[in-house]
């Protein structure tokens, strides 16, 4: 008799290597960690069309702020231990130094990646275990317009070819190396360019986090074949700020208008000329790029690489979390 093939029974809940939490269950987390911003400095650390408030840093951040902590001591015990393993027995290793410890923030164009990376260091410095903590994104490693120009990525800029990756890289491998110094380049929104001649310096921190697009990309093998060493290789926790495609282009639609009426207005700004047309020839402009190079970024190189993230943060359309993902161990 022939039979039909088993049908593939649905995956098990626990075979996924994420935690699935509501926010209330995240959010009963935090213990009895006590919120170190008022109102006023959060909104030095808001982004533009985030409307992210003191309950969704008290729900979301701290809890978030307290696993870091916790992630950091266990970081520094389990190099006491790698210490008692190499000890100094005549080889040459002897102890090693404790070095920065790397946060990565990913997500795409306009989802509030930057807020929640500036959230994280305002909260993570309260810390007295850590006061240090200095944030790099990684525009300042996007090629000068010039060099995309001769590129042919004028089109394609925020797309992973478009960022000198080997430089961004060798900046966060020597800071996770310890270096007492270490300088980036520094991209302005304003201009939508490099800074010709100006750095970035970062001196020791206890902790680097590292906010940009496409952070959690794994490394492209050598020409050789060999597999290199990747960024999110030096990172010891990684976040990822989720949302379904729609809500993000609305979000980025009415980040746009805002920023019409406000920052492209500056004489200096690259995107001045989209205040000398009409609202609707603006905003036309604006679904463009997202249609072309936003969404298509999103979806072929950012969103793909979710599932490398230590926790995942779920966005709904009000832009608040609504579900977290956490890796086990």
């Amino acid at each position: 008799m022939i039979t039909s093939p088993p049908r593939s029974s649905p995956r098990r809940p626990d075979a996924s290597p994420y935690l699935d939490l509501t926010r209330a269950e995240w959010s009963a987390l935090r213990e009895k960690t006590p919120l170190p911003l008022t109102a006023e400095e959060l909104e030095q650390l808001r982004g533009l069309g985030d409307v992210i408030d003191l309950d969704e840093v008290r729900d979301v951040y701290l809890p978030l702020s307290r696993l870091l902590n916790l992630y950091v001591q266990a970081t520094s015990g389990l190099r006491g231990a790698l210490n008692t393993f190499l000890g100094d027995g005549g080889d040459g290793h002897g102890s090693q130094r404790g070095t920065p410890f790397v946060i990565g923030v990913a997500g795409s164009v306009a989802v509030g990646k930057s807020t929640v990376a500036r959230l994280l260091q305002a909260l993570l410095a309260r810390w007295p275990e850590h006061p240090r903590v200095e944030l790099l994104t990684t525009d300042g490693f996007l090629y000068p317009m010039e060099e995309l120009k001769r590129r042919g990525l004028t089109g394609r800029k925020g797309f992973p070819e478009s960022y000198d990756r080997r430089a961004l890289t060798r900046f966060v491998a020597d800071i996770k190396a310890g270096k007492d110094e270490v300088t980036a380049p520094v991209y302005s929104h304003l201009i939508y360019d490099i800074v010709p001649g100006e750095r970035l310096t970062i001196r020791r921190p206890d902790i680097l986090i590292v906010e940009g697009l496409n952070v959690l990309q794994p490394a492209l093998p050598g020409k050789d074949g060999r597999t290199r060493v990747g960024l999110a290789d030096y990172f010891d926790f990684s976040v990822y700020v989720d949302a379904r495609a729609e809500d993000i282009e609305s979000w980025y639609l009415g980040r746009f208008r805002k920023l019409r009426a406000t920052a492209f207005q500056d004489p200096s700004s690259y995107f001045r000329k989209y205040t000398q047309v009409s609202e609707e020839e603006a905003l036309e402009y604006a679904r463009t790029m997202w249609r072309t190079i936003n969404k298509p970024n999103l979806l072929e190189n950012v969103a793909p690489t979710r599932g490398r993230a230590t926790l995942v943060v779920r966005k709904g359309p009000d832009h608040k979390v609504q579900r977290l993902s956490l890796r086990k161990l």
